[in-house]
């Protein structure tokens, strides 16, 4: 480990535990944190706070670049994707998608005629299918394929800098 990456680390264990020791002291403040039900409503309590522990481990400030770059561009206003499309051809389409804070509207699902893979370049997101109880969490480099109408909803994306998707659609000869 490179000593910049030491002291972001030893930084944000620091942050941490000031943001733990507050919520110690402060019982609305505990209470709040434990009715959090997943990692962003943390970051987001405990940036409300003045902490900053968002990123994870390893992961880089997206000051890559502009909009040419895969992981350059703004991140889009909260609650909302980006998507631009970067080749198509007859029964295939590929896309950049940079979600910010997203979800799929309540009780909306998604059922298109096409097979999709993706892969997320930055970020984390979930996606819940409708056969299936718990939602699937996928982290910077993971992947997934949606066969075609296999009803899939986003559950959420992170906040800002957002969650980079590629989505390959392509369609069955």
């Amino acid at each position: 480990m490179a000593e910049a990456q030491l002291q972001a680390f030893l930084d944000k264990v620091n942050q941490l535990n000031a943001f733990v020791a507050r919520s110690e002291a402060d019982p609305e403040l505990r209470e709040a944190l434990r009715c959090c039900s997943h990692h962003h409503e943390v970051v987001s309590l405990a940036r409300q706070q003045g902490f900053e522990i968002g990123r994870r481990w390893g992961e880089t400030e997206l000051t890559c670049g502009g909009d040419a770059n895969l992981l350059g561009g703004s991140c889009p206003p909260e609650g909302e994707e980006r998507i631009e499309t970067l080749m198509t051809a007859p029964g295939f389409r590929l896309e950049r998608i940079h979600s910010c804070g997203a979800s799929s509207p309540k009780d909306f699902w998604y059922d298109q005629p096409e097979q999709e893979w993706v892969t997320l370049l930055h970020g984390s997101a979930q996606i819940r299918f409708a056969d299936e109880p718990v939602p699937i969490e996928l982290n910077r480099g993971d992947s997934l394929m949606i066969s075609a109408h296999r009803r899939h909803r986003l559950e959420r994306t992170d906040l800002h800098p957002g969650t980079i998707w590629l989505a390959l659609f392509w369609s069955q000869p």
